[in-house]
């Protein structure tokens, strides 16, 4: 494989952010979805991936500027890098590679496996990258092709949309369209997980995911409170007084309700089942009336008012020891 700098057109100073950018501009253009039957770009795309499996992963790009891993992800010589006669690329002494390799010093490093008798093919095994099968033969451990990156969304919806649930469709880094289904109830900050939407892997392996944070607008007047509904309604000072019916708006659409006669600003009245319906589980609307005089108060209310002042010994204040 070629260069996976050159592959990705950055040089080996970029930073890691200046090598996504780069790496994520190449998937968009090269991607398979928008480059149908075409095997040359497809071929592009696959060296663009694994080139950013080994220089996207910061853990990854410091083994491959390091020389321990070669431009494919192979283990390099496991002695590159070892002191002694050898030099920097050379054979060591042995203590100087079973000291590279695990530590001589305590007595749990591997010099300790053989003044202690220990099993001195463990420590081999270690070394060149074996483990040990079912059968305790040894058995190579591999590591696959890295999953493509998580890529991240933010979501804006309307309350009523977050309440009840609603499809919206969202367009994805590389100009893909999708209908995401918002569950009813969701709430704010929650994340939804389109998998196999997000980065692509390397050399067909699996695609990251897309994640969908959902943020919620707030209503005008309604307010959530678990899975009940709240909100202020205004009533006339009539309705107060002789009661009467009013209609009022729900998540659910409007419904009518009785208002008491002699009713107070501030009373709360329940709509049993007018909140937020998730599953078998229903909340409540919760309606707290607030009594709201006429902007402009005429000679007639006035007058009303004043004649019944004068015929009553009503205070609303006497509980609290004033008149």
């Amino acid at each position: 494989m070629q260069d996976p700098y050159k592959v990705l057109g950055v040089s080996k100073s970029s930073s890691d952010a200046e090598i996504k950018k780069a790496y994520r501009t190449l998937a968009k253009e090269l991607h398979p979805d928008t480059n149908q039957s075409n095997e040359k770009i497809a071929e592009r795309f696959k060296e663009v991936s694994a080139a950013n499996n080994i220089i996207g992963d910061p853990k990854a790009r410091a083994k491959f500027d390091s020389g321990e891993i070669d431009a494919s992800g192979n283990q390099q010589n496991p002695f590159a890098g070892a002191g002694g006669a050898g030099g920097a690329h050379g054979f060591a002494g042995f203590e100087d590679i079973v000291r590279n390799f695990g530590g001589a010093s305590g007595m749990g490093g591997p010099r300790a496996q053989f003044e202690q008798g220990g099993n001195d093919g463990d420590m081999f095994s270690n070394l060149f990258g074996f483990g040990r099968g079912k059968g305790g033969g040894p058995q190579k451990q591999r590591r696959g092709p890295l999953k493509g990156d998580d890529v991240k969304y933010a979501l804006k919806i309307d309350f009523v949309e977050a309440a009840l649930g609603a499809t919206k469709q969202v367009t994805l880094q590389n100009d893909k369209k999708l209908n995401v289904k918002i569950p009813a109830g969701v709430k704010e900050g929650q994340t939804i997980k389109l998998s196999g939407q997000g980065d692509p892997g390397a050399s067909g392996s699996k695609s990251g995911h897309a994640l969908i944070e959902i943020s919620i607008r707030k209503h005008s007047f309604f307010e959530r409170d678990g899975d009940d509904i709240s909100m202020d309604i205004p009533i006339s000072l009539d309705e107060a007084i002789l009661g009467g019916k009013i209609a009022i708006p729900t998540i659910h659409g409007p419904v009518t309700i009785s208002i008491p006669s002699g009713t107070s600003s501030g009373k709360k009245l329940r709509l049993k089942g007018k909140g937020l319906n998730i599953g078998s589980k229903k909340g409540d609307q919760f309606v707290n009336l607030k009594i709201v005089l006429p902007e402009k108060i005429d000679d007639e209310l006035r007058d009303a008012i004043n004649n019944w002042r004068e015929r009553q010994s009503y205070s609303p204040r006497k509980d609290y020891g004033v008149n």
